[in-house]
């Protein structure tokens, strides 16, 4: 299988040119045109036809298609199904805000975290993306959407901390200044607690948002609902989002979807109050999305429970459903396409 060249940085670019015999600064036009969101190599209008045939001997460049496209009418909202050149199929969200426009990227087809409140899972993990993937959801969301993209969030399909390699490549592309230069504190990153990866991020130093998917704040509602805790506990998460803090200086961001009669309780928001006491911590609820595999229903006390973390000094938001009227979902409207395609409709 060729290597995906729009995940190459330009000093790999040249070294390659370099190898190839052509000029280094090549690398340059070229790194340019892969980040314009070029397709194709014949798209390169200023490389010599000769350049253009080697790189298509060597390299993989196409577009992501379009498989299905969602527009929501009550606030614009975008979901695009792709469909990646080896026929699997990804999710990416375009979402409108006063402060800009968001893309909510996929970091894997499908994801082994098994989360119960999650589509994304189900089906399991088939394969990680690579960078150029990663990084093509956002430039080809921005060039079908005209909307210009300033702000990412790796929340899409899949465990971003499952794929960090990959990860962190996607993070050096889509910040260089030859690329689409969006700057690191500009792009949240969330994990549902795999603590090696935190760790690791921590000593890396990034400024970008680390957003924990919380959802219980002890060990037996989490073991039920998020099968990720039985290899890390939810007290060494808090101990790894302590030290993450402390080395970095970023405020955490814990998800917390309510869940009715599950992780929704006053006992729970007090529980969450003391495990946060001395780590600034901002508690964004999510209202749950009814998943139609999933016996879990959206919680009756969202509001009850900011209230509660809030009278105790926790900043808690709750999140702004976008969407609504689309397959708001992550990973539902790929089920559906998997599903489609079983049947063969």
């Amino acid at each position: 299988m060729r290597e995906d060249i729009r995940s190459m940085t330009p000093e790999e670019l040249a070294a390659e040119l370099r190898e190839m015999g052509e000029p280094a600064f090549r690398s340059r036009q070229i790194f340019a045109w892969l980040h314009r969101g070029a397709g194709s190599f014949e798209e390169m209008s200023d490389i010599s036809k000769s350049l253009r045939e080697k790189l298509g001997e060597r390299y993989e460049l196409s577009a992501p298609g379009v498989a299905r496209k969602q527009v929501s009418q009550a606030d614009g909202t975008v979901k695009y199904l792709w469909e990646l050149r080896d026929g699997n199929c990804i999710e990416t969200v375009l979402m409108r805000y006063h402060h800009g426009n968001t893309v909510c990227i996929s970091s894997q087809v499908g994801c082994r975290m098994g989360c119960a409140f999650c589509a994304s899972t189900l089906g399991g993990k088939v394969r990680d993306l690579t960078p150029g993937e990663m990084l093509e959801q956002v430039m080809f969301a921005q060039r079908d959407s005209g909307l210009q993209v300033s702000n990412i969030v790796l929340m899409g399909i899949g465990e971003p901390m499952d794929n960090l390699d990959n990860v962190l490549r996607f993070l050096e592309l889509v910040n260089h200044p030859q690329g689409m230069n969006i700057g690191m504190r500009h792009i949240s990153l969330s994990t549902c607690g795999v603590i090696p990866g935190i760790r690791r991020l921590a000593e890396l130093g990034l400024q970008l948002t680390l957003s924990v998917s919380l959802h219980a704040p002890d060990s037996e509602t989490r073991d039920r609902i998020m099968p990720v805790n039985r290899a890390y506990g939810v007290e060494e998460l808090f101990a790894a989002c302590r030290d993450y803090f402390q080395k970095t200086g970023r405020r955490i961001s814990f998800e917390y979807a309510m869940i009715d009669e599950v992780n929704d309780h006053d006992w729970q928001a007090d529980l969450i109050v003391k495990k946060l006491r001395g780590m600034p911590g901002h508690v964004n609820l999510i209202p749950l999305n009814d998943v139609a595999e999933s016996p879990l229903r959206p919680s009756r006390r969202v509001r009850q429970f900011q209230r509660r973390l809030e009278d105790q000094g926790v900043t808690a938001t709750v999140r702004r459903s976008l969407g609504g009227d689309i397959d708001a979902s992550c990973g539902q409207l790929r089920r559906k396409a998997m599903e489609i395609g079983r049947k063969g409709l």
